[in-house]
Protein backbone atom coordinates (compact mmCIF):
# COMPACT_ATOMS: atom_id res chain seq x y z
CA UNK A 1 0.00 0.00 0.00
CA UNK A 2 1.39 3.33 -1.06
CA UNK A 3 -0.16 6.47 1.49
CA UNK A 4 -0.86 8.97 -0.48
CA UNK A 5 -3.02 11.05 1.62
CA UNK A 6 -2.86 11.08 5.68
CA UNK A 7 -5.09 14.11 6.95
CA UNK A 8 -6.62 15.10 10.54
CA UNK A 9 -10.01 14.75 10.64
CA UNK A 10 -11.44 14.81 14.29
CA UNK A 11 -10.56 14.51 17.96
CA UNK A 12 -12.99 13.49 20.89
CA UNK A 13 -14.06 11.28 23.93
CA UNK A 14 -17.64 10.90 22.45
CA UNK A 15 -18.01 7.92 20.36
CA UNK A 16 -21.21 9.14 18.60
CA UNK A 17 -19.34 12.27 17.55
CA UNK A 18 -16.84 10.15 15.58
CA UNK A 19 -17.09 10.44 11.32
CA UNK A 20 -19.65 7.87 9.92
CA UNK A 21 -18.81 4.47 10.44
CA UNK A 22 -19.08 4.35 6.23
CA UNK A 23 -15.08 2.97 5.65
CA UNK A 24 -13.38 0.42 7.28
CA UNK A 25 -10.95 1.97 10.45
CA UNK A 26 -7.92 0.35 12.64
CA UNK A 27 -7.31 1.63 15.62
CA UNK A 28 -3.80 1.73 18.13
CA UNK A 29 -3.66 1.42 21.07
CA UNK A 30 -1.41 0.93 24.21
CA UNK A 31 0.45 1.00 27.44
CA UNK A 32 1.41 4.81 27.81
CA UNK A 33 5.29 5.92 26.32
CA UNK A 34 5.08 2.44 24.28
CA UNK A 35 6.20 4.32 20.68
CA UNK A 36 2.37 4.71 19.28
CA UNK A 37 2.40 8.23 18.04
CA UNK A 38 5.81 7.41 16.39
CA UNK A 39 4.85 4.42 15.29
CA UNK A 40 1.72 6.05 13.31
CA UNK A 41 4.07 8.81 11.54
CA UNK A 42 6.40 6.23 10.85
CA UNK A 43 3.14 4.03 8.97
CA UNK A 44 1.67 7.60 7.42
CA UNK A 45 4.97 8.47 6.13
CA UNK A 46 4.18 11.88 7.63
CA UNK A 47 6.59 12.94 10.58
CA UNK A 48 4.01 15.26 12.84
CA UNK A 49 0.34 13.62 12.12
CA UNK A 50 -0.03 12.46 15.92
CA UNK A 51 1.75 14.31 17.84
CA UNK A 52 5.05 12.48 19.86
CA UNK A 53 5.69 13.10 23.16
CA UNK A 54 8.77 12.40 26.03
CA UNK A 55 5.43 12.25 28.78
CA UNK A 56 3.50 9.04 29.05
CA UNK A 57 -0.34 9.88 28.36
CA UNK A 58 -0.06 12.36 25.75
CA UNK A 59 -2.92 11.36 23.79
CA UNK A 60 -6.48 11.92 25.60
CA UNK A 61 -8.33 11.77 22.85
CA UNK A 62 -10.17 9.51 20.40
CA UNK A 63 -7.56 11.14 17.46
CA UNK A 64 -9.33 10.15 13.41
CA UNK A 65 -7.20 9.78 10.92
CA UNK A 66 -8.33 9.65 7.56
CA UNK A 67 -5.82 7.87 5.17
CA UNK A 68 -6.03 7.77 1.42
CA UNK A 69 -9.73 9.39 1.37
CA UNK A 70 -10.39 5.07 2.11
CA UNK A 71 -9.98 4.09 5.87
CA UNK A 72 -9.63 5.64 8.92
CA UNK A 73 -6.60 5.36 11.21
CA UNK A 74 -7.54 5.94 14.99
CA UNK A 75 -4.94 6.69 17.63
CA UNK A 76 -6.70 5.73 20.69
CA UNK A 77 -5.07 6.82 24.65
CA UNK A 78 -2.91 4.75 26.20
CA UNK A 79 -3.52 2.66 28.86
CA UNK A 80 -1.38 2.00 32.45
CA UNK A 81 0.35 4.85 33.87
CA UNK A 82 -0.19 8.09 32.79
CA UNK A 83 0.19 11.57 34.84
CA UNK A 84 -3.21 12.25 35.29
CA UNK A 85 -5.57 11.49 37.62
CA UNK A 86 -7.42 8.52 38.58
CA UNK A 87 -11.00 10.44 37.51
CA UNK A 88 -9.44 11.37 34.71
CA UNK A 89 -7.74 7.89 33.80
CA UNK A 90 -11.02 6.31 34.47
CA UNK A 91 -13.20 8.50 32.32
CA UNK A 92 -10.14 7.46 29.16
CA UNK A 93 -11.25 3.66 30.10
CA UNK A 94 -14.77 4.42 29.88
CA UNK A 95 -14.62 5.89 26.06
CA UNK A 96 -11.86 3.40 25.21
CA UNK A 97 -14.14 0.83 26.31
CA UNK A 98 -17.26 1.99 24.77
CA UNK A 99 -15.50 2.78 21.35
CA UNK A 100 -13.65 -1.03 20.94
CA UNK A 101 -16.86 -2.32 22.16
CA UNK A 102 -19.69 -0.23 19.63
CA UNK A 103 -17.70 0.89 16.64
CA UNK A 104 -19.43 -1.02 13.73
CA UNK A 105 -16.76 -0.07 11.44
CA UNK A 106 -13.62 -1.45 13.62
CA UNK A 107 -11.44 -4.07 11.60
CA UNK A 108 -8.65 -4.31 13.61
CA UNK A 109 -6.75 -3.19 16.92
CA UNK A 110 -3.27 -3.16 16.65
CA UNK A 111 -2.11 -3.48 20.32
CA UNK A 112 1.47 -1.98 20.65
CA UNK A 113 4.23 -3.56 23.23
CA UNK A 114 7.57 -2.39 24.31
CA UNK A 115 9.81 -5.31 22.33
CA UNK A 116 12.79 -4.79 25.46
CA UNK A 117 10.18 -5.89 27.90
CA UNK A 118 8.86 -9.04 29.26
CA UNK A 119 5.31 -9.80 28.48
CA UNK A 120 3.63 -7.23 31.53
CA UNK A 121 0.36 -7.91 32.90
CA UNK A 122 -1.39 -5.23 32.33
CA UNK A 123 -1.00 -5.77 28.25
CA UNK A 124 -2.00 -9.70 28.39
CA UNK A 125 -4.85 -8.79 30.85
CA UNK A 126 -6.13 -5.94 27.68
CA UNK A 127 -5.72 -8.69 25.24
CA UNK A 128 -7.80 -11.39 27.07
CA UNK A 129 -10.30 -8.77 26.94
CA UNK A 130 -10.44 -7.92 23.70
CA UNK A 131 -10.74 -11.69 22.81
CA UNK A 132 -13.23 -12.05 25.53
CA UNK A 133 -15.63 -9.51 23.63
CA UNK A 134 -14.99 -10.71 20.29
CA UNK A 135 -12.57 -7.49 19.31
CA UNK A 136 -10.14 -8.36 16.29
CA UNK A 137 -6.44 -7.60 17.82
CA UNK A 138 -2.86 -7.93 16.25
CA UNK A 139 0.01 -6.95 17.92
CA UNK A 140 3.03 -4.87 17.54
CA UNK A 141 6.24 -4.75 18.89
CA UNK A 142 7.70 -1.19 18.65
CA UNK A 143 11.05 -0.51 19.31
CA UNK A 144 13.08 -2.99 18.02
CA UNK A 145 16.06 -0.72 17.21
CA UNK A 146 16.98 -0.73 20.95
CA UNK A 147 17.70 -4.27 21.12
CA UNK A 148 19.60 -7.17 19.04
CA UNK A 149 17.82 -9.57 16.79
CA UNK A 150 18.50 -12.07 19.05
CA UNK A 151 17.00 -10.42 22.50
CA UNK A 152 14.26 -9.22 19.89
CA UNK A 153 13.15 -12.66 19.35
CA UNK A 154 13.95 -14.15 22.77
CA UNK A 155 10.80 -11.15 24.04
CA UNK A 156 8.54 -12.25 21.93
CA UNK A 157 9.24 -16.07 21.91
CA UNK A 158 8.32 -15.14 25.72
CA UNK A 159 4.83 -13.49 24.47
CA UNK A 160 4.55 -16.59 22.53
CA UNK A 161 4.83 -18.87 26.14
CA UNK A 162 2.06 -16.86 27.43
CA UNK A 163 -0.42 -16.28 24.41
CA UNK A 164 -0.29 -19.84 23.93
CA UNK A 165 -1.45 -20.79 27.76
CA UNK A 166 -4.97 -19.13 26.52
CA UNK A 167 -5.10 -19.29 22.89
CA UNK A 168 -4.64 -22.15 20.62
CA UNK A 169 -2.13 -20.04 18.39
CA UNK A 170 -0.38 -16.64 18.47
CA UNK A 171 -2.24 -14.38 17.17
CA UNK A 172 -1.25 -12.29 14.22
CA UNK A 173 1.83 -9.83 15.24
CA UNK A 174 4.31 -7.28 13.83
CA UNK A 175 8.01 -6.95 14.39
CA UNK A 176 8.20 -2.41 14.18
CA UNK A 177 11.02 0.15 14.70
CA UNK A 178 9.97 3.92 13.92
CA UNK A 179 13.62 4.59 13.70
CA UNK A 180 14.55 2.49 11.25
CA UNK A 181 10.91 1.80 9.71
CA UNK A 182 11.29 -2.03 10.28
CA UNK A 183 7.54 -3.52 9.99
CA UNK A 184 5.51 -0.23 7.78
CA UNK A 185 5.25 -2.52 4.46
CA UNK A 186 4.07 -5.34 6.35
CA UNK A 187 1.61 -3.38 8.50
CA UNK A 188 0.41 -1.67 5.71
CA UNK A 189 0.01 -4.70 4.00
CA UNK A 190 -2.22 -6.27 6.19
CA UNK A 191 -4.37 -3.17 6.46
CA UNK A 192 -4.52 -3.86 2.14
CA UNK A 193 -5.75 -7.06 2.57
CA UNK A 194 -8.87 -6.58 5.69
CA UNK A 195 -10.21 -3.28 3.47
CA UNK A 196 -12.05 -5.43 1.10
CA UNK A 197 -13.53 -7.36 4.27
CA UNK A 198 -15.66 -4.31 5.04
CA UNK A 199 -18.82 -4.36 4.36
CA UNK A 200 -20.92 -0.83 5.43
CA UNK A 201 -23.92 -2.29 6.19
Amino acid sequence: MIIRSASFVISNTEVNKCPHPDMPEYAFIGRSNVGKSSLINMLTNHKKLAKTSGKPGKTQLINHFLINEAWYLVDLPGYGYAKTSKSNRKKWSAFIDEYLLTRKNLMNTFILLDSRLAPQKIDLDFMMWCAENQIPFSMIFTKTDKLSKVATQKNIAAYKREMLKYWEEMPTYFITSSVEGTGRDQVLKYIDEVNPLFDVD
